[in-house]
């Protein structure tokens, strides 16, 4: 059984990204971070993004019906890939007396890195799962070479992998 942090926070599980590598498996695996920090207690923190292609209010801006979020559960608005960017996270950290995170969703090489590297700036201890990030194939690499490119940029220098 791996380690909890203080909180778990799921970056951008929206309808728009519903078409990405293994997305419906991920879910499955995030309902089960879940509900461990559920049985636990913890918070769980919703990040939901919002741009010109994922317009607030829109279908594809919903979270996906999918996920295991129930209305204690926070929700963080962002604008920008660094969920911490013009956003309230650091301060609800904050608040919570939160010092480690475990992060998961979508996108990897987007809004998963920048918020990633601004925590680890930040001073968070940040968790993760191998494998709980989502993306899409570009044209460079598939989705899954661009998840472990990320991992193993992340490993021991931004992330402790469980």
């Amino acid at each position: 059984m791996s380690e909890l942090a203080d909180a778990l926070i799921v970056i951008d599980m929206q309808k728009a990204l519903q078409y990405s590598y293994n997305f419906d498996g991920l879910i499955h695996s995030i309902n089960n971070r879940i509900s461990l920090y559920r049985q636990a207690n913890l918070p769980i923190i919703f990040i939901q993004h919002n741009d010109q292609d994922i317009v607030r209010g829109s279908e594809l801006w919903q979270l996906s019906g999918k996920l295991d979020k129930q209305k204690e559960d926070i929700v963080v608005e962002e604008f920008h890939p660094n969920a911490f960017y013009q956003t309230n996270l650091n301060k609800v950290l904050m608040n919570h007396n939160i010092h480690t995170i475990e992060l998961c969703g979508a996108q990897t090489e987007y809004c998963c890195n920048a918020t990633i590297v601004m925590a680890h700036g930040l001073g968070y201890k940040i968790l993760m799962e191998h494998d709980m990030t989502t993306t899409f194939d570009n044209d460079y690499m598939i989705a899954e070479d661009t998840i472990s490119f990320f991992e193993d940029i992340w490993n021991q220098r931004f992330v402790t992998f469980q």
